[in-house]
């Protein structure tokens, strides 16, 4: 194999020479990086340059040389609203009802995640009965597909799903778990969470086990409660880990689309609509494809997303900058 493995690389030795030659030793960097940099290039920086271009675009055409300029149309079509208190006044209400649910959604989403995996990780971390096989259900969801995850509990919670098949074999009266807007804002919640905190609790697991035993047998030594040692050892040095999770588990609830499409469709009304959902509807879904409209809103959402990256870097830093510290 090693013998083989020779061959095939003396066979680019040509190339790396007349590479070094052309570029020098300093910049033989460029040779390896740079096919990953044109795959990078052409399928992230391109598909934003043209994003770029159909925000400050209009009109219905696709091809970009066929759209008239409109400047900045799109974004003030967005935030047009005769008083931002009330988002019936706004000429996109269905935009601000989307960026309020997903503001809702993700508050909510977060928190329980967030709470959920910290304390699924501090119980998967203690010595119990059947651990690993705990470990990995827990994972389980996270492998699979979240259109799968959406038809398996669409499948148990539609009209004469699971779950009211019980309720009737119960004698109790059917609910109408997805169009309900209620319902069907709970319901969306509480799927996420559970297709997604598996992941968040394996990194939280991570940390857990990464802090040194010896601090909890001082605190063991010094009478310490366990309240005690979660609050003055175990959260401390885990909030590298919790501030991972907390920016990861927001982003991907910021950019939530597939479980909910699935699940509710947007629905009933737009009681689970949220802005990734309304980017696909106005651009590709309804009768009028708005293709500028659409960029524009995917615009503010990647400002979003921007910020809240820029915060997790912050965070981190003064995460690191305290833990230095004390």
């Amino acid at each position: 194999m090693s013998r083989f493995g020779g061959l095939f690389f003396n066979l680019f030795e040509p190339l790396f020479r007349a590479g070094q030659r052309w570029l020098g030793p300093s910049r033989m960097g460029w040779l390896f990086v740079g096919p990953n940099l044109l795959v990078f290039g052409l399928f992230s920086f391109l598909p934003i340059a043209i994003n770029l271009v159909y925000a400050a675009t209009g009109g219905v055409q696709l091809m970009p040389l066929d759209r008239p300029y409109t400047g900045g149309e799109n974004f003030g079509i967005l935030f047009e609203c005769r008083d931002y208190f009330d988002i019936r006044s706004c000429r996109k209400d269905i935009f601000w009802r989307a960026v309020i649910n997903t503001l809702k959604f993700s508050l909510l989403q977060v928190l329980l995640m967030v709470g959920l995996s910290l304390l699924t990780a501090l119980v998967l971390n203690r010595k119990i009965i059947g651990r690993g096989f705990w470990r990995g259900v827990f994972f389980y969801p996270v492998l699979l597909s979240p259109v799968v995850v959406a038809l398996i509990w669409k499948w148990l919670l539609q009209g004469q799903g699971v779950f009211n098949a019980a309720l009737l074999a119960a004698g109790a009266a059917p609910v109408d778990w997805l169009t309900d807007a209620s319902w069907a804002f709970f319901w969306t919640v509480f799927v996420s969470i559970w297709a997604h905190m598996g992941f968040y609790t394996l990194i939280l697991l991570a940390g857990l086990q990464a802090i040194p035993k010896d601090l909890y047998e001082a605190a063991a030594m010094d009478a310490a409660s366990p309240w005690t040692r979660l609050r003055r050892i175990t959260l401390p040095l885990l909030m590298p880990n919790l501030i991972v999770v907390l920016v990861l588990s927001l982003i991907r609830a910021v950019q939530i689309f597939d479980e909910v499409f699935i699940l509710t469709g947007g629905g009933p009304g737009s009681a689970t609509t949220f802005i990734v959902q309304f980017i696909y509807q106005t651009g590709f879904a309804e009768q009028i494809h708005l293709y500028g409209l659409a960029a524009a809103a995917s615009l503010v959402l990647a400002l979003g997303l921007m910020l809240l990256s820029l915060a997790q870097l912050r965070l981190t830093r003064a995460s690191d900058a305290g833990r230095r510290a004390n």
